[in-house]
């Protein structure tokens, strides 16, 4: 389910999605496409903004590494 966040003064697009969702650079063009004309806003978005964006990942946004124990 999508949702709506706000922005802060000076946000970028992708800050704000990242702080908010923990979405990253490959959901941006979902972010674009639910928020029609976003992108000619400039690179920072107006405080205030309200911005829809789409449903957290069920993963996290970093990959994990499995733990290596090198002694006992």
């Amino acid at each position: 389910m999508a949702t709506t966040v706000t922005a802060r003064a000076g946000d970028t697009l992708d800050e704000l999605i990242w702080r908010t969702r923990a979405l990253g650079p490959a959901d941006l063009p979902a972010v674009i496409a639910l928020n029609p004309g976003i992108a000619d806003a400039g690179p920072r978005l107006a405080a205030g903004t309200i911005v829809t964006v789409p449903p957290a990942p069920a993963t996290p946004a970093t990959p994990t590494r499995d733990l290596i124990q090198l002694w006992d």
